[in-house]
């Protein structure tokens, strides 16, 4: 991409800092999102998984803004895998691309070869950098989105009830996303968790981690939306949480489990339908899900593109 750099050589880079830039990050992302045309992730996909118990905090210090001022132009961090690398940029910065790209090469964790460059439509300027330095495409999906010009309508099977989710029990939701995110070949879930009933398991608390609780909420949860469903003898069996974005008129959904012995019973398809009568009547406009087939058959269509890119030669 030719560009002139002149006009850019007063930004100024900073790298991020844990206890403080969670909220500048958060607004920069609602900041450039567009559902249209692309901008990379949504907000809550970073503060997701910032505050999830699966997400390696470790390497963060090497997360990078680039800053105009005092106003973030682009944003290049890691998720999970560390050696996953994502990139956020603000329209009108896009000849940063090549240091961009570059700072990631050299500074993101890249261990045994297996860094990749995690890139979205409306991010072709990002793609010609990453080629130029011998990336390939190795990897595509489409992570679906549903648009709430249509409807999603999908009963709560007889048997099962919602519960409120400021009624919640932590140590139930602990224990459904433990079973729900395929933990149940490991050690039994109250082998270790009886010992902790006396911990205090909040919902704010348990909603975070799959496998147990974290130490606060996220500064922008909304966990007054999430749907929790119960089977007749009280256990939850389905849960699907949900980050309400206004700025965005996002409904953005995550995460999303059923307990395995409740699965294809119709009971996420109910989550899913709750979720979409609560935000609609609140304004939003769309709501995220996944790449899996699940959600195309529910009625999910275009979303966010998602590309992988690795070095060629670098299995």
């Amino acid at each position: 991409m030719q560009a002139d750099n002149a006009k850019y050589t007063h930004i100024t880079t900073k790298q991020f800092q844990l206890l403080s830039d969670v909220n500048l990050v958060w607004d920069f992302l609602t900041d450039i999102y567009d559902r249209e045309t692309g901008s990379g992730v949504a907000a809550p996909f970073f503060e997701y998984a910032l505050q999830s118990s699966w997400m390696d905090q470790s390497y963060s210090f090497l997360d990078r803004l680039w800053l105009d001022g005092d106003r973030v132009v682009a944003f290049v961090f890691y998720e999970a895998p560390v050696t996953d690398i994502f990139f956020s940029v603000r329209r009108g910065y896009e000849c940063l691309a090549d240091e961009l790209v570059d700072y990631a090469v050299t500074a993101m964790p890249n261990f045994d070869g297996k860094q990749r460059l995690v890139l979205f439509n409306g991010q072709e300027y990002l793609m010609e950098a990453a080629a130029k330095r011998g990336f390939v495409k190795t990897e595509e999906y489409e992570d679906r989105n549903f648009d709430f010009r249509n409807a999603l309508d999908h009963p709560l099977p007889e048997g099962y009830r919602f519960v409120d989710p400021k009624d919640a029990d932590g140590f139930k939701l602990a224990k459904l996303f433990w079973y729900g995110f395929g933990h149940g070949d490991q050690a039994p879930f109250e082998g270790w968790a009886q010992e902790d009933r006396s911990m205090d398991w909040t919902p704010a608390k348990s909603y975070k981690g799959v496998i147990g609780p974290m130490t606060a909420p996220a500064p922008h949860s909304t966990h007054e939306y999430d749907v929790i469903i119960a089977d007749e003898s009280g256990e939850y069996v389905c849960f699907s949480g949900m980050w309400w974005v206004p700025e965005n008129k996002l409904a953005y959904m995550e995460p999303l489990c059923t307990h395995p012995d409740h699965r294809r019973r119709g009971l996420a398809a109910a989550a899913l339908s709750r979720h979409y009568h609560r935000m609609k009547a609140l304004g939003a406009t769309h709501m995220t899900g996944g790449g899996d087939p699940f959600y195309e058959k529910l009625g999910y269509g275009k979303g966010i593109h998602w590309t992988f890119w690795k070095r060629e030669g670098i299995q």
